[in-house]
């Protein structure tokens, strides 16, 4: 299992009917690997996850696996909630399914940061897969330190961290100078990702990647090869492309975009979402 590079966490394309157009999310799969993508993340925010009936949320992940299993890529699967035991349950069920889960740190309840590390240590005892840990206060209203997120780095089980916390903070620069040995910081807020690959990070999990998936596959690997000059002039121009496909809640837009090319049949969210305006779309198509 690989946690360095790009992995895509899929939009869940519906069709006109309200459902799953199955055939569109292969083709998005198998083009994000197909263009440079190291894995695919099912069942993320941007698969408007918490709409999906359960049966759904199996098929997602049947498509999705057989895919990464084709083509020798990593499949890491969002599971669980703020609650450790159904956490847990979420996460035996993926035993076969998945090469990695990513967990949010507890939303809602804002446990205290022994709390966290007392959640993702339970988890770690109970897990068949490696986790991946969602750290995003400003959706899970709690705020987890470079030190937590160190000592989370040391459990067994636990491969990395998807880091969203909004920009770069000096949590983020204390925990690149220092990670633990073997622990992926993969950078989770898209127009940041330059910025935390130059610090260190090993990839990134990024929406935007659905797009321009190649030029996000170079950008890893120009830093990783030192080569300053070009990361730091395509970082700029993708860390701005980034940013116009979150100008509404994602990931309206980029489905919007998506729908513009072709790609799927319809912008379709399902509710409390709803589809960004025309004006979000072709801005967002401008920087394309």
């Amino acid at each position: 299992m690989t946690l360095s590079g790009i992995h895509v966490p899929l939009i869940t394309p519906f069709a006109a009917d309200g459902e799953i157009a199955f055939d569109a999310l292969e083709d998005l799969a198998r083009a994000a690997l197909d263009d440079g993508a190291s894995g695919l993340v099912a069942l993320g925010t941007t698969a408007e996850v918490a709409t999906l009936a359960e049966e759904e949320r199996r098929a997602v992940i049947e498509i999705c696996g057989r895919v990464c299993r084709e083509r020798g890529a990593t499949l890491t699967v969002g599971a669980g909630s703020a609650d450790t035991r159904s956490t847990a349950e979420a996460l035996r069920a993926l035993k076969g399914e998945a090469d990695a889960a990513l967990v949010t740190v507890p939303a809602f309840v804002r446990p205290s940061e022994a709390g966290v590390l007392a959640h993702f240590t339970a988890l770690a005892e109970q897990t068949p897969v490696p986790l991946v840990v969602y750290n995003i206060p400003y959706r899970t209203g709690q705020s987890v330190g470079a030190a937590t997120l160190r000592r989370l780095g040391e459990l067994p089980m636990v491969a990395g961290v998807k880091h969203a916390v909004g920009g770069v903070d000096l949590d983020t620069v204390a925990l690149l100078a220092d990670p633990p040995e073997g622990f992926a910081v993969l950078a989770g807020d898209d127009p940041f990702l330059s910025a935390l690959l130059a610090l260190g990070a090993s990839g990134g999990i990024l929406a935007s990647a659905h797009l321009r998936t190649g030029e996000f596959a170079e950008l890893f690997r120009a830093w990783r090869a030192g080569e300053v000059e070009h990361a730091r002039a395509l970082g700029h121009r993708l860390s701005l492309m980034s940013a116009a496909m979150f100008a509404e809640p994602n990931p309206t837009v980029l489905k919007g975009v998506l729908h513009a090319q072709g790609r799927i049949p319809t912008a379709d969210v399902r509710l409390p979402l709803v589809p960004a305006s025309r004006a979000s779309v072709e801005a967002a198509l401008r920087m394309l």
